[in-house]
């Protein structure tokens, strides 16, 4: 078997190819990454040396480049992590955030179509969804729920998931969606919530909380979601969304608290921002379809993934040290820039 990971440089994108080249040794894996400020080939460092893995730097919206990987490697599955993700930054600039996750969902997609492959599998967000109240938990979404979008990110995301639904019932691409809730754990990157508020409390910097931090998110642990990707890859029905969740939900306020404690920082470093524009209330997902197809569950509760993520953050600061630096940039020039 030969995979495709796009956007595995990043946070999600490398944790899944640590946990394919770990679980099958015997696949080869390829990662597609254009290497923007949120990825970091640094990150796959462990792996670049193995003989059955390949970094390739090229745009997915390069279709000439991306028809030029297919030639050469004829891959089995696509997964596509490759997506312009933060909120905040969809708001200055939407336009990066369509190209990016419509376009070069699409250049995939056809590429696929041109070349064959067994499957698609295209990583969303719970984002297309919308909010949910916060006076009303015992609302989820599920994959019948509508999408309802909030920001250029999320729309840019929808758009994508409706374009791979079309190609599997316009063409018959073997395709397949995951839609999961906020993932935290290693190899973060540090302007998200959970990284970003234990870098600056370790230096002793203002944590900053949008509003009164009453935003609810289910957050699930970055390893459990590797693992169902890899079961929806492998046993999920074709032209299937699958939910993913980690009935993990807590507040903002709540999660920055719960680091100042395992950090042993004062909650004076909290400073309440003005709020983000549009922003989604709460998120709650409810994976019982992936459960009774596949047999997924979480495996990591929040308070014990929440230690394992700050325990990981100091015993690497030089990994992300060197990101808030801007160091990390430099990588890539020095692993390839003479060869």
């Amino acid at each position: 078997m030969k995979i495709i990971v796009t956007g595995g440089a990043g946070f999600i994108g490398s944790n899944f190819i640590f946990h394919i080249m770990k679980k099958y040794p015997d696949y080869g894996v390829v990662c597609l990454d254009k290497l923007t400020y949120a990825g970091n080939l640094s990150t796959l460092e462990a792996v670049l040396n193995k003989p059955n893995f390949r970094f390739v730097k090229e745009d997915i919206c390069d279709r000439t480049a991306v028809y030029k990987l297919f030639e050469e490697e004829k891959p089995d599955v696509i997964v596509n992590f490759a997506a312009e993700s933060h909120v905040d930054r969809s708001i200055l600039e939407p336009e990066v955030f369509l190209k990016t996750n419509i376009i070069g969902t699409a250049t995939l997609m056809d590429a696929c179509l041109k070349y064959g492959i067994r499957r698609f599998h295209q990583v969303s967000t719970d984002e297309v969804y919308g909010d949910l109240p916060l006076d009303r938990p015992d609302l989820l979404f599920t994959e019948e729920t509508p999408l309802h979008t909030s920001s250029p990110y999320s729309s840019s995301k929808a758009s994508a998931d409706l374009l791979v639904l079309a190609y599997h019932r316009t063409y018959g691409l073997p395709v397949s969606i995951s839609r999961c809730s906020n993932n935290y754990g290693p190899y973060h990157f540090p302007e998200k919530l959970i990284p970003l508020m234990i870098a600056n409390a370790l230096n002793d910097k203002p944590l900053p909380v949008y509003g009164k931090g009453e935003n609810v998110r289910d957050w699930l642990y970055v390893e459990d979601h590797c693992k169902a990707i890899d079961l929806i890859i492998h046993k999920g029905r074709e032209g299937e969304v699958y939910n993913i969740g980690g009935h993990n939900e807590m507040k903002n306020i709540d999660i920055v608290k719960m680091i100042c404690r395992e950090l042993k920082k004062p909650e004076s470093l909290i400073t309440y921002v003005a709020d983000r524009k549009g922003h989604d209330m709460r998120y709650a997902i409810d994976p019982t379809k992936i459960h009774k197809e596949l047999g997924w569950l979480p495996e990591t509760k929040f308070a014990e993934g929440i230690k394992k993520t700050i325990e990981w953050y100091l015993e690497n600061r030089k990994w992300w040290q060197t990101i808030i630096s801007g160091e990390y940039k430099n990588y890539y020039e020095k692993m390839y820039g003479n060869k």
